[in-house]
């Protein structure tokens, strides 16, 4: 599961790259998170951590659901905190990934990936 995850991080990376977007490898894990938050951390090899920001994302969006059934204002406050956190996961992992020197990228000569952290 977890190579699955790094092939498609490194093939959002290689569209990156074709469009001439450059920057530090840290926003990879950061980007990850704020798509899907656990991601990330998942990528930072903190598997822990990975599955709570997970399930708090999925408590959100079933509490989400049943709330803005009963009440009006749910549709709106939910998806705001769904946000909130989203970011917070992201900026989460962008820094353990600094802190850990997260790297990911091609090697000079062939076609095969690095991927360490």
């Amino acid at each position: 599961m977890r190579k699955i995850v790094v092939v498609g991080v490194v093939a959002l990376c290689m569209l990156f790259v074709t469009l001439g977007v450059t920057a530090q490898d840290e926003w990879i894990p950061g980007l990850a998170s704020f798509v899907l938050p656990g991601l990330g951390q998942l990528l930072n090899d903190q598997m822990d951590k990975a599955i709570l920001h997970f399930g708090v994302d999925v408590a959100l969006i079933v509490a989400g659901y049943y709330v803005g059934m009963l009440l009006p204002i749910g549709l709106y406050a939910l998806p705001a905190l769904h946000l909130g956190w989203a970011i917070y996961s992201g900026f989460d992992a962008y820094g353990v990934a600094k802190d850990q020197g997260f790297s990911i990228g091609f090697i000079e000569n062939g076609v095969r990936l690095s991927y360490g952290f």
